[in-house]
């Protein structure tokens, strides 16, 4: 077996047995902005699959997600009972959600995908692997460039579209 087959074994241990390593690195990353640029990738086999490459022009953002649901808005003018209800389920995923505000955070560069990492009782962990297009180092296409995440080109977009297990 590689290395890289060995480190995904002890990542999948450590979330079944909810290791001691893994709790004290949600609690710092609780004390830490709700989007952090990261140096490397905590799951490194797992950013690989996704396109992850070691190299100039690729970063790392590990996003916060509150759990649960949207709070609703009070209706304006009047009662109104049909939308007088408290709490919204959310239409997109926490990873779509985690993607779209590391966009908006690094607008200069471009979401390739994202893993989830962890999470505890109040929030999701999730990193989002993120391209400059301008780098030389980088060759990707450019239709597929400009603003991916909002055009649900990202696995996570396309799932919302339901376009996963198509054809």
């Amino acid at each position: 077996m590689g290395a890289y087959k060995y480190i995904k074994q002890t990542i999948i241990q450590e979330y079944k047995k909810r290791s001691e390593s893994l709790r004290k690195k949600i609690i710092e990353w609780k004390k830490q902005p709700s989007v952090v640029r990261v140096e490397k990738p905590s799951n490194l086999p797992r950013a690989r699959v996704l396109g992850y490459k070691p190299k100039q022009g690729f970063i790392i953002a590990r996003v916060r997600i509150r759990k649960g649901k949207r709070k609703r808005e009070k209706p304006a003018k009047g009662r109104k009972p049909g939308s007088n209800f408290r709490y919204v389920t959310r239409n997109e995923s926490y990873q779509l959600i985690a993607e779209k505000r590391a966009q908006k955070k690094f607008t200069n560069l471009e979401v390739l995908n994202s893993y989830y990492i962890g999470e505890d009782g109040q929030y999701n962990f999730y990193e989002v692997i993120l391209f400059d297009p301008n780098a030389s180092t980088i060759k990707i296409p450019a239709k597929n460039v400009k603003r991916r995440v909002y055009r649900g080109l990202t696995y996570q977009g396309r799932k919302a579209r339901g376009l996963i297990n198509k054809g």
